[in-house]
């Protein structure tokens, strides 16, 4: 490293249906406000459609790709940038991993819908990724 030279920020979204949520773009808003060279990267973990009575692979990939498409025009429209959106495992455990595969993010920003609503925190997945990772794992609780 360069003398003077700054290390970018990366930071790492996990989030599906609450993927341009007002509580996720606030938060990743503010980061960048302190961090202007922050880097975010979004994953959307293609878990099973729910309102469909029976679901494809497809349709779940599809269902990750549309949320991403939505929020990366929210986030643009807030002036952040995302660097890369990708549709991940549907498991949102291993679509952390796999982001992690020959990259490194300095933290992990998860996205859920609130208690009681959410699946993914009926799973545990905060705690989780928490006890999996040597990174903050940082929570953002959607509204309803």
């Amino acid at each position: 490293m360069v003398e003077g030279e700054q290390i970018m920020a990366r930071h790492l979204l996990i989030a599906h249906q609450t993927a341009s949520s007002e509580a996720l773009r606030r938060h990743v808003v503010a980061v960048a406000r302190q961090d202007p060279d922050a880097v975010f990267v979004l994953v959307i973990p293609a878990t099973p459609v729910d309102h469909l009575r029976s679901w494809t692979e497809g349709e779940a990939v599809r269902a990750a790709t549309e949320a991403g498409e939505r929020a990366r025009a929210a986030f643009a429209a807030d002036g952040v940038t995302l660097a890369d959106v990708r549709v991940g495992d549907g498991n949102p455990v291993y679509a952390i991993q796999d982001a992690f595969i020959g990259e490194d993010f300095d933290d992990v920003i998860i996205s859920t819908h609130p208690s009681g609503v959410s699946r993914w925190l009926h799973m545990d997945l905060v705690a989780k990724a928490t006890r999996a990772l040597d990174v903050p794992v940082i929570h953002v609780e959607s509204e309803a």
